[in-house]
């Protein structure tokens, strides 16, 4: 009886000792946070995202952080690593999501799909550096698409270099180019400092600025006088320049901020860059006119088309959202409703008129603008051969649904905006639309 005693007491000592060391074991898991046993049930207890649709873009399976839609918005995903979200929406939102709270994502999986493909094969087919896409839905501001190339798959992320993961329709700043010259014709309108008839004396050329200032050309040939409408069809810088020759400098200036450049974009705890506007002390007679195509001022795509989902939303700013019952941002009034129909239907123009092959899809009614940007340099001015090119529009044109940006950077062939981002534009249109089943418009003959 006593052995058995005295065994059983060196059992309990045993016990006693071991859950003692489990418990000193458990804690310096905690404290340092190096083991693989807490790294695992962290990652196993990670909200899911989910794309609108209810389809699944991450989630934890084993311990480990699964992506399985591969590369599909792959950058604005972000990853995670051992233990927290590194980049894209798995940082951003790390907190929520390691407390188990799943993520809804406002992204269409076909619409970023669309995107993503067209603008692979954009960029790919002008030997482009890299590109992005902004979709958004014109009275929501919901981000349907935020596309980057090249691609990144974040199931593998040590694989791809910090340029490839980063979220470009967000964070690339860059001179919006002529794509601007639909936004200040709009303002114009909207102070009443032109119509789309009238009309002005537009050589190839004109020296703005006075003694300081400098000349301005155009790059297509067009007539020697041109309306505020083939202004815009022509592209016209010296046009242009006519068009703002009365503006007031300090209004031109709130017009461009109230369109959202040089401004945060409300999109809370997601990672976006800010455009840039030059101080109004710095707006003379030449400043002035070259903000108004675009030069002098920077924008990110996601900004650019916020600013021309204003023309397709009667003239009301919405701020972008990426989650699904996130709280609206900001609106604000920046056109009155008429001068947002009367740009529309000049930016219709634009491509019934001059580039339908680029741009347009028979029987659908499409409206944009080009622009094709020299690349700044800063202080060394601007660069010989490195271009941006750029398209903004949005469709059906006479009631928007959505709104559509494109950048390729850095294309050495063919890298006018008519010729490489607005074929991406009509490329990922022509998807949306046929998403949509919507039959095109016959012309009817008499």
């Amino acid at each position: 009886m006593e052995v058995k005693i005295r065994n059983r007491s060196r059992l309990m000592q045993f016990l006693a000792l071991f859950m003692f060391v489990s418990l000193v074991w458990a804690y310096a898991q905690l404290e340092w946070g190096l083991p693989h046993a807490v790294k695992r049930n962290v990652v196993q207890s990670r909200g899911t995202i989910y794309a609108a649709d209810g389809s699944v873009l991450a989630r934890s399976v084993g311990g480990k952080r699964m992506y399985p839609q591969g590369t599909l918005a792959g950058q604005v995903l972000g990853m995670m690593g051992d233990t927290e979200g590194l980049e894209g929406l798995e940082a951003a939102y790390n907190r929520s999501l390691e407390a188990g709270e799943n993520l809804k994502l406002t992204l269409d999986p076909r619409t970023q799909a669309a995107a993503e493909s067209a603008l692979a094969a954009g960029v790919k087919a002008h030997n482009g550096q890299y590109g992005s896409v902004v979709v958004m839905e014109t009275l929501t501001g919901r981000v349907l698409a935020a596309a980057s190339y090249p691609e990144f798959d974040p199931n593998h992320w040590r694989d791809y270099s910090a340029e490839t993961r980063r979220n470009r329709p967000f964070l690339d700043v860059y001179e919006p180019g002529s794509t601007i010259k639909g936004l200040v014709v709009a303002a114009a309108l909207n102070e009443g400092l032109t119509t789309p008839t009238t009309t002005y004396s537009t050589p190839m050329q004109r020296h703005v600025g006075g003694r300081w200032g400098s000349t301005i050309h155009d790059a297509v040939d067009h007539p020697s006088v041109l309306t505020t409408k083939q202004v815009l069809r022509y592209s016209s810088n010296v046009g242009m320049s006519h068009i703002v020759q009365d503006f007031d400098s300090a209004k031109l200036r709130d017009y461009l901020s109230n369109y959202g450049f040089g401004q945060d974009v409300q999109m809370p705890v997601t990672a976006t860059a800010t455009g840039r506007l030059q101080p109004l002390r710095k707006w003379d007679d030449l400043v002035r006119v070259t903000n108004a195509f675009g030069q002098g001022m920077s924008s990110t795509t996601l900004q650019l088309a916020a600013a021309y989902n204003t023309l397709a939303n009667d003239g009301l700013y919405v701020a972008p959202r990426l989650i699904e019952g996130a709280s609206a941002g900001e609106r604000r009034e920046v056109l009155k409703p008429e001068t947002a129909r009367e740009t529309r239907s000049m930016l219709e123009a634009v491509i019934t008129e001059g580039i339908h092959n680029a741009a347009g899809l028979d029987g659908y009614a499409l409206a944009g603008k080009t622009g094709t940007a020299q690349v700044s340099l800063g202080a060394q001015g601007y660069s010989a051969n490195l271009y941006d090119s750029v398209f903004a529009g949005f469709f059906p044109a006479d009631a928007p649904r959505v709104t559509v940006t494109v950048v390729v950077h850095g294309a050495t062939t063919n890298y006018h905006g008519s010729m490489l981002a607005a074929p991406i534009y009509k490329k990922v249109a022509a998807s949306i639309i046929s998403n949509w089943a919507a039959a095109p418009k016959t012309t009817q003959t008499p």
